[in-house]
C-alpha cells in the first residue's frame, strides 16, 4: 500500500524523509520509457532526471517505441523498439513484441512511463512482461488526448495499472480532479526541474550561429510545430510590423501550414524555421531573441517557456492558469499574460516588451528565482523517495 496524501505535494508530505544526495540506500535499476525519440519537452525532463538518478548511484536505461527525430541528442543506454513511427498493423505489432521483450530482458527494479502513449501502451506491456512497479508521469493535458487513450488511461489508473501518476502542476490536479476517486488517489504533485539555460553569448554572436538576422528586432519560441502550440498567431505578428522576424526552434506535422501561412502573408522572408535543436543548442538559441512569444493552446507545465523567462527574454505567453502558476515567483509575475488569440491584444504586449525596458527588466529579476523554484535537485530527490517507497 502506497503511503500518499492524494494530491499533495511530496514537498508537503515528505519533506523530512527525503534521503540525502547520494545516500547509502538500495540501487535501482530504472527504465524510463517514451513514445518518441525528440528533442521536445517530455524528452528533457526525463534526461535529467536520468542523469539526476544516475549520479546517485543508480542504473537507468532509456527506451523508446521509435526514434521521430534524427537529431535526438539521446541520453546514454537508449534502446529503441523501431526505427521510425509504425507505418501499419503489422509493424505496430512487431513494435508492441519488441518493447515486451526489451522490458522482460532489462528486468528493471521500476518502469517510469512519459507522455499519454507511453504511459497507456508502456504500463499495459510492462504488466505483462515483468512485477516491476509502474509510475506513470502524466505530462499530457486532456486535451491532448484522443477519446479512446483518454478512456484508456483513466481506465488502467484507476485499476492499479500504475502504481502512482506523477502530475508536474497544480493546475493539471484540477483539470483532473474529476477523475475517478481510485485514480486520483494515486497522484502526486512533482513539480519539473530544469537546466539553466542562461544566456552564455553576446546576441550578435548567438545570431550568427544560426544565421539569423543581426539587426532586426527577432522573435522567438521553441516548440514542436503542432496546431496546439498555435504559432500561427506569431506569425500573423509580422505583418503589422515590417521590421519584426520571428524564429522557431521545433519540428513537427504542422510546418507545411505554417510555412503556407507565411508565403500567404507576404512574410516567408521574416519567418525562420530552424528546425529541431539539441538541449545544448538552446541557450544560444534562446541568446538570439529580443521577445520569446509562447500563443499555445494548452500547457501541463510550459517548460520552454520556464527556461526563457529564467534566462532573461522577456516573454509574452498565452494567459492560462498553468502558465500564471507556474511562471511566477514568490507572487510575482516572470512574463507577461495575454488572449493570444486576440491578435492586437499579442501584437500590443509584443510592443510593449520591446518598448518598456523597465517592464522587460522587473520581469527578469522576478524570474531570477525560478531556477530555485524548479530545482533539477529537487526534482530528482522527489523521485528518489518515490521509488524508496513504491519497491
Amino acid at each position: 500500500m502506497l503511503h500518499y496524501q492524494p494530491n499533495k505535494a511530496l514537498s508537503e508530505t515528505t519533506a523530512t524523509a527525503l534521503p540525502p544526495p547520494g545516500g547509502s540506500g538500495r540501487k535501482l535499476h530504472v527504465l524510463l520509457v517514451q513514445t518518441q525519440a525528440e528533442n521536445a519537452g517530455a524528452q528533457e525532463i526525463s534526461r535529467l532526471l536520468g542523469a539526476g538518478l544516475t549520479a546517485r548511484g543508480h542504473r537507468v536505461t532509456n527506451l523508446f517505441f521509435f526514434r521521430k527525430s534524427d537529431s535526438f541528442d539521446e541520453p546514454p543506454d537508449t534502446i529503441y523498439c523501431a526505427s521510425s513511427r509504425p507505418g501499419s498493423p503489422l509493424a505496430l505489432l512487431r513494435m508492441l513484441w519488441t518493447l515486451g521483450r526489451h522490458i522482460r530482458t532489462t528486468r528493471p527494479d521500476a518502469v517510469l512511463t512519459f507522455q499519454h502513449f507511453g504511459n497507456v501502451i508502456g504500463a499495459g506491456v510492462a504488466r505483462l512482461v515483468c512485477r516491476a512497479p509502474v509510475i506513470a508521469n502524466q505530462v499530457s493535458s486532456a486535451l491532448a488526448m484522443s477519446w479512446p487513450v483518454r478512456t484508456a488511461d483513466i481506465f488502467m489508473g484507476s485499476l492499479g495499472f500504475f502504481d502512482l501518476i506523477t502530475l508536474n502542476s497544480l493546475d493539471m490536479q484540477r483539470e483532473y480532479s474529476h477523475y475517478p476517486k481510485a485514480y486520483r488517489s494515486r497522484m502526486v504533485h512533482v513539480p519539473h526541474g530544469f537546466d539553466d539555460k542562461a544566456l552564455t553569448l553576446p546576441k550578435e554572436a548567438a545570431r550568427r550561429k544560426f544565421n539569423l538576422p543581426p539587426d532586426r528586432v527577432l522573435l522567438g519560441c521553441a516548440a514542436r510545430l503542432h496546431p496546439h502550440k498555435r504559432l500561427d498567431a506569431a506569425i500573423r505578428l509580422l505583418p503589422d510590423q515590417p521590421s519584426w522576424h520571428l524564429a522557431l526552434a521545433g519540428q513537427g506535422a504542422d510546418e507545411s501550414r505554417l510555412r503556407q501561412l507565411a508565403d500567404d502573408l507576404k512574410v516567408a522572408d521574416r519567418l525562420h524555421l530552424l528546425g529541431e535543436i539539441t538541449p545544448h543548442q538552446m541557450a544560444e538559441f534562446l541568446a538570439c531573441l529580443d521577445v520569446f512569444v509562447f500563443p499555445t493552446q494548452a500547457e501541463t507545465f510550459g517548460l520552454a517557456a520556464v527556461e526563457a523567462a529564467n534566462a532573461g527574454v522577456p516573454s509574452v505567453v498565452t494567459d492560462l492558469p498553468v502558465l500564471r502558476e507556474v511562471l511566477s515567483y514568490e507572487g510575482k509575475p516572470t512574463a507577461l499574460f495575454v488572449d493570444a488569440s486576440d491578435h492586437t491584444k499579442l501584437s500590443a504586449a509584443v510592443s510593449m516588451l520591446l518598448s518598456d525596458q523597465q517592464l522587460s527588466d522587473e520581469l527578469r529579476r522576478n524570474a531570477k528565482g525560478l531556477k530555485l523554484r524548479y530545482s533539477v535537485d529537487a526534482m530528482v530527490e522527489e523521485y528518489v523517495q518515490i521509488l524508496g517507497q513504491v519497491i
